[in-house]
């Protein structure tokens, strides 16, 4: 199957948004629409959406929040309602830019919160979802996992693996996550803040062994579809699936959109 990439950039009130789709040939399906996380990017998604598109048959289309990669810094109201906001005042100058009639949500870790909150808040345009690692409430593993990032990249050069992405966003990339999550304000926190509930599919993807998130959020973030629902626990597997068990991911979604959406 061939898959072709286009990149633009999108101006929007609050910025430049720096986009890239994944074409395939003659395809009419709706678009697969991916949120990257916390410390994430289009260029950070990798191999992952062309090899996605030619699996499924799907156009697949990835843009730098605002603040990250390419895109232009974020507009400075940031806030604990960041998640709800993407869905609500980000998403939709993107969606409408791109011409996005219908599309599929996938998002991979705070991504894939912010994956559902685009279902809950977009049902007529939402035709499914994916979560891959999705987080949603914040526990004891959250806060060390977090923390245990935090050490890392306080390691000498460490902070210049997010600078070849981000630029000279990178600090402020870091500190927003390290901070928001690790707040005294986001401690209760919960996803149905974000993604009161969904009616369209559910795939809902996550390793035994994430280090951020135990296997209760798989099963808290598929309590919120009243449609049908999927989970896909995986063995000897962390917070980043796509990237360590790609082909079982791959399949498993290429499988969920053909019985599920077409």
């Amino acid at each position: 199957m061939i898959v072709s990439t286009e990149d633009r950039v999108l101006s929007t009130a609050r910025g430049d948004v720096f986009t890239r789709r994944w074409r395939v040939r003659d395809s009419r399906k709706s678009p697969i629409v991916l949120m990257h996380d916390s410390l994430g990017c289009v260029d950070l998604w990798r191999d992952f959406p062309e090899r996605l598109a030619a699996a499924t048959g799907h156009d697949v289309v990835a843009y730098d929040r605002l603040g990250y990669g390419r895109s232009a810094r974020h507009p400075g109201d940031w806030s604990n309602r960041f998640i709800r906001d993407e869905a609500k005042h980000f998403f939709p100058p993107v969606r409408h830019a791109l011409d996005i009639e219908h599309f599929i949500a996938l998002g991979h870790s705070v991504g894939g919160i912010m994956a559902a909150s685009l279902a809950a808040h977009h049902p007529n345009h939402c035709r499914a979802l994916i979560t891959i690692a999705a987080l949603a409430f914040v526990e004891d593993r959250t806060l060390q996992g977090i923390r245990d990032t935090q050490a890392a990249f306080a390691e000498p050069g460490q902070l210049e693996r997010l600078r070849k992405y981000h630029g000279d966003k990178a600090e402020w990339i870091l500190w927003a996550w390290i901070n928001t999550w690790l707040s005294n304000s986001y401690a209760t926190w919960t996803i149905e803040e974000s993604a009161p509930s969904f009616a369209c599919p559910l795939l809902a993807i996550h390793g035994r062994e994430d280090e951020y998130g135990s296997l209760d959020h798989l099963h808290r973030v598929a309590a919120l579809g009243s449609g049908s629902v999927q989970k896909l626990p995986l063995d000897g597997c962390q917070h980043v699936p796509h990237r360590e068990q790609p082909e079982t991911v791959i399949e498993a979604i290429a499988q969920f959109l053909r019985t599920s959406v077409g």
